[in-house]
């Protein structure tokens, strides 16, 4: 119980600590050119701070001096200087170390009010300096640390200004818990909103696992519908070519050849792991899948709605792989349709070439002509760096100079021609 009670003060006079300064707003902090002599960041809040430093500290001084001049017992100059610094440098301190500018204040008080009450004429013996600084380093101090930091700060500032002068205390008081519930409300609601900033990345962290395993269930869903399908034809044929070869071993050898052939498509169908896709009602499009030679139909489409499309293909870009083929199609699909949703009426370049044993997309996309939507959730590009991984490429996406932006993927073919020629 009594740890209890004596914890707020000896955090607030000894053990306590105050939390990191908030971030600035980018009009409140902004970097010196080099060439400048002070080059470096500079903090207009602090800058602030000083000035009204300095200011404190001359009339401070100059007002003692005033004082001074006309007392019956006139005190030292240093004693005047110490006065004014302890009334101005608490305040140039306070945003670095808002708990430290307290501190000082408190063991600096006595040298204030003695000097004050011994050379000024007011009653109580406050000064105009005290009632601008104390009001100020107390904010901060709530702004910046603990409840019971807080708190012991109140209670021993409430003791000092009766011990002063009680004629005085109920001003005092009320200056002071104004000062301090100002500083403790800002504190909650910056602790509320950067708790609230934090669940938001935590949501968006969670919604882009979440599409991640969305993608990779699609896909998963592809891979079954293939070997499902390459299965059910090798059973069908393995179950007719015997009836078909009828003892003849040239019909036999045949058929034989073309099992073993679905079956090296199978297996590289499988190591690519793509194939048909299942739609929302996890109904089976027993389609083609679409691969490059529909990249026009992407691009009439783009065309219509308004896009102006250039596109840049080899001469002869061979036989791709499918899982190949459906990858680049996808990528390309989904990065026209990002460039229509936020870059309407721009212009699109589509860039296809052999690069190695790679397949190299490129699809840039300048400034619209229009507003774009509403910012996505970003499930697109996570779709589409799936489909890259799981082909063993890479895919980078991201804004260009100038505005716009452009998706580039690699997609290797060598692994996969191999092993369909094999």
């Amino acid at each position: 119980m009594f740890s209890a009670v004596v914890r707020p003060f000896a955090l607030a006079l000894f053990q306590g600590d105050a939390d990191p300064p908030p971030p600035r707003s980018r009009w409140l902090r902004f970097r010196l050119p080099r060439w400048q002599p002070l080059a470096g960041v500079l903090d207009l809040v602090r800058v602030a701070d000083i000035l009204m430093a300095l200011l404190l500290f001359g009339s401070s001084y100059s007002q003692l001096v005033n004082w001074n001049n006309v007392a019956k017992l006139p005190v030292n100059d240093p004693l005047l200087y110490l006065t004014a610094a302890a009334l101005s440098v608490p305040v140039a301190l306070r945003d670095r170390w808002p708990l430290g500018a307290w501190r000082m204040t408190m063991v600096l008080l006595p040298v204030v009010l003695w000097v004050t009450q011994t050379v000024g004429t007011s009653n109580p013996p406050y000064s105009l300096g005290l009632a601008v600084m104390y009001p100020l380093v107390t904010y901060s101090v709530a702004a910046r640390c603990d409840r019971q930091i807080t708190v012991g700060v109140w209670v021993l500032s409430l003791l000092a200004a009766w011990i002063v002068d009680s004629h005085s205390f109920y001003l005092v008081a009320i200056m002071v818990t104004v000062a301090l519930l100002f500083g403790y409300n800002v504190r909650v609601r910056r602790n509320a909103t950067a708790r609230l900033v934090e669940e938001e990345q935590r949501t968006r962290l969670a919604e882009g696992a979440q599409a991640v395993l969305e993608e990779r269930a699609r896909i998963a869903r592809e891979l079954h519908d293939v070997v499902a399908h390459h299965m059910s034809v090798i059973a069908i044929q393995a179950e007719a070519v015997p009836l078909k070869a009828a003892g003849d071993p040239a019909r036999l050898e045949a058929g034989l050849a073309e099992i073993r052939s679905l079956s090296l498509e199978a297996i590289a169908e499988l190591r690519q792991v793509l194939g048909v896709l299942r739609d929302q009602d996890g109904r089976t499009d027993t389609a083609p899948q679409p691969g490059l030679d529909r990249l026009d139909e992407l691009v009439s489409n783009a065309r219509a709605a308004g896009l102006t499309v250039l596109v840049a293909l080899p001469e002869s870009l061979g036989a791709l792989p499918p899982a190949v083929g459906l990858s680049a199609y996808r990528i390309v699909q989904e990065s026209l349709s990002n460039a229509m949703r936020h870059s309407p009426g721009a212009t699109v370049t589509i860039t296809v070439e052999p690069d190695g044993g790679a397949l190299r997309l490129r699809v840039a996309n300048g400034g619209g002509t229009a507003p774009g939507g509403a910012e996505g959730a970003g499930h697109g590009l996570v779709g589409m760096r799936e489909r890259a991984a799981l082909l063993g490429g890479t895919l980078e996406a991201g804004p260009v100079d100038g505005g716009g932006f452009q998706v580039i993927a690699t997609l290797p073919i060598a692994v996969a021609v191999t092993e369909e020629t094999t």
